[in-house]
């Protein structure tokens, strides 16, 4: 060695050594916060670890697979050492991996090679990283173990890859660069390898061939990689001739040459000097210098390379200087003899860990035949850049086979395989651990060979809960299984934890079904059979988990101290051991080693702890499979703890023939204070706490905001579960023996125990507090092996709806559970959705320092959060946080299972715990044990924090009893979920309470009417109304049952009810509900009708059927409404005359009111202002007559509706003077005239419209003819004529003619409105019509025939008038007596004549009107002559 080596721990030449620093460069992996951290466990004592699996249970996370030819590689088999080449596994972290803020945080990568394959995963303990896993192929190339390297700069992730054939350099993207914040906010992110798709492998640039350059070792698969502070991507590799080849590619960016540099001696002094000699120039037959192990330190313009070479020395080089700076002989550091100097050393190992603070630190494995040595070395330089070691320990292993080591500047891990080919793990501290005893590191063992099938289960049942118990088995392994097992018919992939269950058991049932030849088996055969064939594919998942169990290296992240397992298959993490867990598992001799005073202050107490943990460790090897089932069932069947430990310490003492009953009694004698010993243990062991842990919120924002994902992956969250998990089985097999040591004690006697008998009582205590903690840890044990279900949407939102009736969903613990691809157990989702944040935050405001300063340590953290997980999932603790999260994830069947299990002897939450039976039992379907369970849970309101949450009053809610505000919760549940009937019998139970309190008794009155209302019970809903003690809630209830009982038509009830006191209130109801709803849809104006008649109230019944008609010929206009009025109106003049005449009369109801409504809002003005309503308004009374009237008119309309349906729109309000024109206009002059007699109405508009209809006629076509025959059919003639010449207009006029003849008239007005209608339109008068109207009233004709210009009829008329005055046709003018002397006087309408005479002499342009005007001038001449003689005669008589 350079300056000589001294003896280990000297250093040489008396020079005071100094640690080698880097001259400025950068940090490689060195952390930022704190200086002496890095691979320390100090804050903890050395404990032993266990290891926790981080293999997921769901399908494989599928890796993308990158397949890269590299051109000019010859096929990898048929290169060098191709057989020797096994499997390896590696990882790397990220520098800032320990910092809180940091977008690397916890945040690391691993991986494993196999022949041409590596692959890699990124794994983050915070986030669930998307795309984080690739599978590399590099064809016809081996990937040499160690090979792979990752380098971090400043905006990449270099990964350096170095196979038996090439080298390559892939540039990948730094995360800190991907995301730009060092905020981690989400639950998902992408990995670095995202794009790794991207990457063009074929770029010169990505990767060289590893040149057959003279004197390359073919036969060494040693290699390092680094990146120089240029970028320059460096391989070394072992030179045959003991030196090392360099390889050196440009920086990715820069495009350059390709070189080779080979670090070897110039001179054959400077070898001498050095003591560096090829063998054939030392000319000894000793091992070769070919170096068998590399690694890299980075300086900031150099690296020290350092091989580790067959002839065990030590070489270091710098690459800058190309030289070698040390070399030192390890033999020197260990007992040897000539064998193992003469042996080539080809199991050393060699790693480096550099600390800032404490400088650089070498840890070299020496292997020898049956043993193996670990020197831990400083480095140092003296003033003159020299260098050489400082020995720092030496540490001796027995194990055979070392697979892998890691070094601190503290610690040593190591992984061995034994003779057995059993994993073992270990770690020392090489600074503290003077006696050099190795800590123990308990690895997951596998599962048992054998599955025990008891008779009373099924073999297929019984396979499938062992196979697929969380932690039990990998899903790869299963799947692997099933793909033999099925004889690779074809390949499954991606199957989920269900799926895969489901295609275990098809498969296994087809291969035993496909084995039976026969068709009859009797039952045992057959389980025989099943038993057969599932033991098989048992033992073939056995077989590929143990593949996939074997481990490949260690790897240890220097920031967090965090150490990994590397495994085949998977990943899984080591953590401290609990005292207790520690104590219990460790091997015998180390218990007897272990430093008493780390386990109490008081020596004595610890002495006796441990003799006492000697004791169950005795009792535990003791206990064989069928006595540890005897306390499993018991605990499953609720049976009490201590009965089955007294019955396994029987069969104990009956089975003992190694004397272990004895041995434990000698044992005992050494414990100087038992009691306090086990009470010590118990409270080691009990998480009871009496106050619940509070958030903190003391930390900034963004600080919240980055903790809120700590911890929060997958990973972590089945690796925090196992912890538990693992603890609870610990701690469930110490209580055991705990108990059954107990029992003993209690058999043995007081005299045993110091003769002190006050403390038979203390024994009987701590019996009866080691019981609650067995169970304790049974029911968290069985929590972490439960696995949750999934929940379909449809119950989320069922449960969502439930919680906010219960006004529950603002609490943590009740965040919807979203559905995972992976089975998660009860604890997994426990902690993701609830205790996680509530851990943490709790954690981080624990007084420390700054947080942004604060690194991240592994073992204390992951400690720190399973012993803060474990208070919570604590049956005894008052915190419900655990199944309150049940319930709030739908998870009702573990909810059900959890409180069966605490149900006998735990007696915290007891009132929760059956509240939540109750909603369990809801879902289910069974109501009436969820009202049961819910009643039960009454009494401890008040007492219980989450009952106490429940029943928080809201803001402005009137305060009542708690016990009261709790039945009103679970009311709105019961109500919610649709079960009336329960409703009813709970709240009729709450009125007991609600004695004194007449709010809440008017609620729950209303609350059990409105249920027996929905139910039918009508008879029950009108008891609970009439028993409501508030005046405004019974008036709506009793609208209530009006309006429903109605629309279900069972009004039989609603008028037969009496009512009593509330008889002007049901009336007042109806008639608000008659007035307000629609009158064709609802019969609220029939049913008050009833309830009046059923009362013989007539006139009541009266007045409502006429206003009813009233409402129905103005708001309903069709056919059916004007059919219903005529009824209304019959049914009113009924009731009248039902009534003695004096009281036969109502009060008409106002026409157009509009009727007040309850709740209506008040009619507004066009300012907005309230209008007035009026207070007066005139009474009008109705008697029988007018009910008659109105029901003749009501008549009257229904038939002008039938005959024309249109005008059913118009004539439901129409007056009787309206409906005349109406029938009128429709041809129902019968009908019309009848109106007009009965309201004594003129009946001029009827003789006008048939006046007019003949006129229609006489002008119209055929068309109008026939539509004639129509309305002519609804008028009653008194003859009718069948000759074929009968025609319409005939008959029009013979119906016209018959009414002048029945129907007379003062100054016969009928005669004189149809003749104007006619003349009006010209048509002239037919002769019958002019006859008739000559003989009533000639004068009239005449002035007609003026006032129309009918100059020649008025001359024709004058004339024949004058002729029948004289007598000539005197009786077709109605002229009784012509002109006579002896006769009465006659006259002439001489204003008239001279009217015509007058208008004839106007026009004497017109012959004919000259000619006219002489006729008539010559008739009356001659009628004045005849006048005058008459006159003479009538004088002459009389005188």
């Amino acid at each position: 060695m350079l300056g000589g080596a001294g003896p280990p721990a000297v250093t040489c030449r008396g020079v005071r050594p100094r640690p080698v620093s880097p001259c400025g460069r950068a940090r490689p992996v060195v952390p930022r916060g704190g200086e002496a951290r890095e691979g320390k466990m100090a804050a903890l004592p050395e404990r032993s670890f266990m290891e926790l699996s981080g293999a997921a249970r769901g399908p494989r996370r599928r890796a993308r697979e990158i397949v890269f030819s590299p051109p000019g590689t010859a096929r990898a088999s048929a290169s060098p050492g191709a057989a020797r080449l096994g499997d390896s596994a590696g990882g790397f972290c990220y520098r800032e991996s320990a910092q809180l803020v940091s977008a690397t945080r916890n945040r690391f990568i691993h991986w494993s090679t196999a022949g041409d394959t590596v692959e890699l995963v990124e794994e983050s303990l915070d986030v669930n990283l998307l795309n984080n896993a690739v599978r590399l192929r590099i064809q016809n190339c081996l990937l040499l173990p160690g090979g792979i390297h990752l380098c971090e700069v400043q905006n990449h992730l270099v990964l350096l890859i170095v196979t038996n054939q090439t080298v390559h350099r892939l540039v990948l993207p730094h995360p800190a660069r991907m995301y730009r914040s060092e905020l981690i906010t989400e639950s998902q992110m992408q990995s670095v390898f995202t794009d790794i798709g991207k990457v063009n492998f074929r770029d010169p640039s990505s990767y060289h061939m590893i040149p057959n350059i003279p004197g390359l070792a073919s036969n060494s698969t040693a290699s390092a990689a680094w990146l120089s502070s240029d970028g320059e991507a460096l391989f070394a590799l072992p030179s045959a001739s003991g030196g090392i080849f360099i390889l050196r590619l440009p920086p990715h960016d820069v495009h350059g040459m390709v070189s080779v540099v080979e670090l070897k001696q110039s001179s054959v002094m400077q070898r001498l000097l050095t003591g560096w000699m090829p063998t054939a120039i030392r000319g000894d037959y000793g091992p070769s210098d070919l170096p068998i192990s590399l690694s890299v330190h980075c300086l900031e313009h150099d690296a020290f390379l350092f091989a580790l070479c067959q002839d065990h020395k030590l070489r270091m080089w710098s690459y800058k200087d190309q030289t070698c700076l040390m070399v030192a002989d390890l033999l020197e550091f260990m007992p040897v003899n000539k064998d193992v100097r003469l042996a080539a050393g080809t199991g050393h190992r060699l790693r480096l860990a550099f600390s800032q603070s404490l400088g650089l630190y070498l840890g070299v494995y020496m292997h020898a035949p049956k043993r193996g040595q670990f020197c831990v070395f400083q480095l140092v330089s003296t003033e003159n850049n020299r260098y050489s070691l400082d020995h720092i320990s030496s540490l001796f292993a027995s194990q055979e086979t070392l697979v892998d080591f890691t070094l601190t500047s503290a610690e040593i891990w190591a992984l061995w395989h034994d003779e057995e080919n059993q994993s073992i793990v270990k770690y020392i501290n090489f600074e503290q651990n003077v006696a050099g005893q190795w800590n123990q590191v308990y690895t997951q063992p596998l599962p048992e060979e054998e599955v025990t099938i008891r008779d009373d289960q099924d073999p297929r049942e019984t396979y499938l809960e062992y196979l697929f118990m969380p932690g039990r088995f990998t899903n790869a392994a299963v799947l692997k299984a099933l793909q033999i097992f099925s004889r690779g018919t074809e390949r499954i992939l991606d199957l989920s934890w269900d799926e895969l269950r489901k295609e275990v058991t098809l498969a296994v049932e087809n291969e035993l079904q496909g084995s039976v030849t026969e068709y009859e088996f009797s039952q045992e055969e057959f389980r025989q059979l099943q038993v057969e064939f599932w033991s098989k594919f048992y033992a073939c998942c056995l077989q590929y988990q143990e593949a996939l169990s074997r481990p490949l290296a260690l790897h240890l992240n220097p920031y967090t101290n965090m150490v990994c397992l590397l495994k085949k298959g998977f990943l899984s993490f080591l953590v401290p051991c609990c005292l207790v867990d520690h104590l219990y598992l460790l091997p015998e001799e180390h218990l007897l080693t272990e430093d008493e005073c780390a386990i109490f202050d008081d020596l004595e107490v610890s002495r006796d702890v441990v003799c006492l943990v000697q004791c169950l460790r005795l009792i535990g090897e003791s206990v064989s499979m069928e006595m540890a089932l005897v306390m499993e069932m018991a605990c499953s069947r609720l049976q009490p703890p201590e009965k089955a430990a007294e019955q396994i310490l029987e069969d104990l003492i009956a089975s003992d023939t190694e004397n272990v009953v004895e041995d434990i009694h000698s044992k005992l004698q050494e414990i100087r204070n038992p009691i306090q010993a086990i009470g010590m243990l118990i409270r080691e062991m009990d998480y009871e706490t009496e106050i619940e842990m509070e958030r903190g919120d003391i930390q900034p924002l963004n600080v919240r905001m980055n903790l809120s994902q700590l911890y929060g992956s997958g990973t972590a969250v089945n690796v925090v579960c196992q912890g538990v998990c693992k603890i609870s089985a610990i701690r469930f097999l110490i209580c055991r023996d705990l108990l059954i040591l107990q029992q003993l004690l209690l058999r043995l006697g007081d005299a045993m125990i110091l003769g002190g008998g006050q403390l038979f009582q203390s024994q009987q205590d701590l019996l009866h507090r080691t019981s609650p903690l067995l169970l304790s840890y049974y029911v968290i044990r069985w929590a972490s092996q439960c696995l949750a279900s999934d929940v379909p949407v449809d119950t989320l939102e069922s449960n969502l709806q439930h919680l906010s009736v219960l006004e529950l969903t603002d609490t943590t613990s009740l965040t919807p559970h979203k559905l995972v691809s992976s089975p998660q157990t009860v604890v997994e989702l426990f902690f993701q959705e609830v205790a996680r944040k509530l851990i943490i935050s709790h954690f981080f405001s624990q007084p420390n320092a700054s947080l942004t300063e604060t690194s991240l340590n592994w073992p204390h953290l992951i400690t720190t959060v399973i012993a803060d997980l474990l208070p919570l999932l604590w049956p005894s603790n008052p915190g419900f946080l655990f199944p309150e999260c049940l319930m709030g994830s739908c998870q009702y069947t573990q909810l059900q299972e959890y409180i069966r299990l605490l149900q006998p002897w735990c007696h915290v939450n007891v009132g929760s715990c059956r509240f939540m039976m109750g909603r369990c039992y809801l879902v289910m379907g069974e109501g009436h044990k969820a009202l049961d369970c819910f009643c039960q849970a009454a009494s401890e309101v008040g007492r219980e924090e989450f009952l106490d949450r429940l029943i928080q009053a809201e803001d402005g809610e009137m305060a009542s009893t708690p016990r009261l505000q709790y039945y009103d919760k679970v009311l709105r549940l019961l109500d919610i979920v649709g079960l009336p009937e329960l409703v009813i019998q709970l709240a009729t139970l709450a009125i007991t309470e609600a004695a004194d309190d007449w709010r809440s008794q008017a609620t729950l009155r209303t609350c059990i009417f409105k249920h027996h209302l929905d139910l039918g019970h009508n008879s029950q809903a009108y008891e609970a109304l009439t028993q409501n003690p508030d005046s405004s809630r019974q008036l709506d209830c009793l609208r209530q049952l009006v309006v429903v009982l109605c629309e279900r038509s069972q009004l039989q009830d609603l008028v037969e009810f009496p009512y009593v006191s509330l008889h002007n209130e049901v009336v007042g109801i109806i008639e608000s509900r008659a007035r307000a709803v629609d009158l064709m849809t609802h019969n609220y104006y029939e049913l008050l009708y009833a309830f009046h008649i059923y009362r013989h109230n007539y006139r009541k019944a009266g007045t409502v059927m006429f206003e009813y008609g009233m409402r129905l010929g103005r708001e309903v206009r069709t056919l059916r409404g004007l059919q219903k009025q005529v009824n209304c109106y019959l049914a009113a003049l009924n009731c009248l005359r039902l009534i003695r005449p004096e009281y036969a009369w109502i009060v008409q109801p106002t026409s157009g009111a509009v009727y007040e409504r309850p709740g209506a809002s008040p009619k507004r003005s066009h300012d907005g202002e309230c209008a007035a309503v009026p207070t007066t308004h005139q009474i009008e009374i109705l008697e029988l007559e007018d009910l008659e009237r109105e029901c003749m008119l009501a008549r009257i309309r229904l038939t002008l509706a039938q005959h024309d349906p249109s005008t059913a729109a118009v004539v439901g309000s129409s007056p009787s003077e309206e409906m005349v024109a109406l029938l009128v206009q429709a041809g129902l002059f019968d009908t019309a005239i009848s109106l007009c007699q009965t309201f004594k109405l003129p009946l001029t508009p009827v003789f006008e419209g048939l006046s007019f209809k003949c006129i229609k006629l006489q002008l119209g076509g055929e068309a109008v003819q026939a539509e004639a025959w129509d309305w002519l059919a609804a008028n009653q003639l008194t003859s009718l004529v069948t000759t074929k010449e009968s025609s319409a207009t005939d008959e029009a006029w013979r119906l016209l003619s018959s009414y002048l003849d029945r129907y007379k008239s003062q100054n016969h007005l009928y005669y004189h409105c149809v003749i104007n209608k006619l003349l009006s339109h010209g048509v002239p008068l037919p002769t019958w019509l002019i006859n008739s109207y000559k003989k009533v009233d000639a004068a009239e004709l005449l002035r007609l025939y003026l006032n129309y210009d009918l100059l020649e009829d008025a001359v024709d008329l004058v004339l024949e008038y004058v002729d029948s005055v004289l007598g000539k046709g005197h009786e077709y003018f109605g002229i009784e007596f012509p002109l006579s002397a002896t006769a009465p006087m006659v006259w002439l309408p001489y204003s008239a004549v001279d009217q015509l005479l007058q208008t004839l002499a106007e026009n004497t342009t017109n012959h004919c009107n000259i000619m006219l005007y002489q006729k008539v001038h010559d008739k009356l001449e001659d009628y004045h002559q005849k006048v005058e003689i008459a006159t003479r005669d009538l004088l002459f008589r009389l005188n």
